[in-house]
């Protein structure tokens, strides 16, 4: 392993890259501690010590939420503006089209994307500034509102900024490691509280090391899960072209088992902070109760988070995969499935495969994100890394590990992965 990181860093290239990315986190870690001015953080922190309402925003922002600092909302306004433009290319055909057009098309979207994002962060920091941060404020002239807004809207798009630039001269997708490194930026605190437990005799190592095995075997389930492929053999035909022979090759359509990714999760956990969001705004007895009922934690919430998993895995699933359009392009190509006639049934065969790849991965799903909340109730111990995040770290530590490993055989040396 030495050996390879030794190559890697040998490669002019790489290793520049490698630095840039370094940098650019740098800079990240360094933005998450700059207050947004007219703010008591102390109040804050209180307020985040007795809710666990945001705890998943917060720990995807890297704990810049409950300090609420120029990065207090994290890239989850760019996350939102992604899925809904991934949404609105189903439905709408120009989008659709530009979708198919290549890089051309690309770029529009993205362009859509950033407006979005800059928009939804607008809306998203009205709403926080006037209710949630609202006791936190310290001047509440129109003006102190306005910086804040604008502060917190500036900070998102700086990152969706500072990601596309991480994308383009780094290493690794941009924006997964944000959210990457503002995880990992909470380990060490909560390593240190776990440490802390065990000295003043409340956690009892007992108690501590089932709960390290489970976790070690969920990052083995979840790395299994990330890299689990079902390979439908495909066939191509000769064709005589001029003088020349084109086709006859053997190939492989390549069927992810978790196809959905993390987005599943994120729509679940954005719909379940919904009712409780509302409850901030609607000071009624009847919609405190449901957000009492659906609190973290609880039997009705975890349940219905399993629930949403599995419905938003098949309906992305659907949406990312389309059998028809696949068994199409094969056709055109000259390509079959052996056994199978090309056109209806091929499209029939891989929608079944597809069908039981997306029914394994969604329960696989579900369950390792709601596990850990049944640990953390059962042994009271608030965990360091929950479902959502193991997915998120070990999901990008995978592909950053994919890019660096292309890198490197290009120029024939041995990777990181065998």
């Amino acid at each position: 392993m030495l050996e390879t990181i030794r190559n890697a860093l040998a490669i002019k290239e790489l290793r520049q890259r490698l630095i840039f990315t370094m940098l650019m986190l740098v800079v990240h870690r360094i933005g998450s501690h700059v207050p947004v001015p007219g703010i008591n953080p102390e109040v804050l922190a209180d307020f985040f010590q007795e809710d666990t309402l945001f705890g998943f925003y917060n720990v995807i922002a890297g704990g810049a939420l409950s300090n609420f600092t120029v990065f207090a909302m994290g890239i989850m306004p760019y996350i939102n503006a992604s899925i809904i433009m991934q949404l609105l290319t189903v439905v709408i055909p120009k989008f659709k089209e530009w979708s198919e057009e290549g890089v051309e098309g690309r770029k529009k979207m993205i362009q859509i994307i950033r407006y979005g994002t800059v928009i939804l962060a607008f809306l998203q920091a009205t709403g926080m500034t006037f209710s949630l941060m609202q006791p936190a404020i310290t001047d509440r002239s129109w003006t102190s509102y306005l910086v804040i807004i604008i502060s917190l809207t500036a900070g998102t798009a700086f990152l969706m900024w500072l990601g596309e630039l991480i994308t383009e001269r780094g290493i690794g997708n941009g924006i997964s490691l944000i959210i990457f490194a503002g995880i990992i930026a909470g380990f060490p605190s909560g390593a240190g509280t776990t440490i802390e437990l065990l000295r003043l005799g409340e956690l009892r190592f007992y108690t501590l090391i089932p709960i390290i095995l489970v976790m070690i075997g969920l990052i083995v389930w979840i790395i299994a899960l990330e890299v689990g492929r079902r390979r439908i053999p495909v066939q191509y035909a000769k064709r005589v072209v001029g003088r020349r022979i084109y086709g006859g090759q053997s190939t492989h359509i390549p069927l992810k088992v978790n196809q959905a990714g993390v987005i599943p999760v994120i729509f679940a956990s954005a719909i379940l902070m919904f009712p409780a969001t509302i409850a901030m705004f609607i000071n009624h007895p009847f919609t405190q109760g449901i957000a009492e009922a659906l609190k973290f934690g609880t039997v009705l919430n975890t349940v219905l988070y399993a629930a949403f998993i599995v419905l938003f895995t098949f309906f992305y699933t659907a949406i990312q995969f389309d059998p028809v359009k696949v068994a199409g392009d094969i056709k055109k190509y000259g390509g079959f499935i052996p056994g199978l006639r090309p056109g209806k049934s091929t499209a029939d065969y891989l929608r079944k495969i597809s069908s039981r790849l997306t029914f394994v991965g969604a329960f696989a799903l579900a369950f390792i994100c709601i596990l850990p909340i049944i640990m953390q109730n059962i042994s009271r111990l608030n965990l360091i890394f929950q479902g959502t995040s193991l997915i998120i770290v070990v999901g990008v530590a995978l592909e950053t590990m994919r890019q660096i490993e292309s890198q490197m055989l290009m120029r024939n040396y041995q990777g990181f992965m065998k």
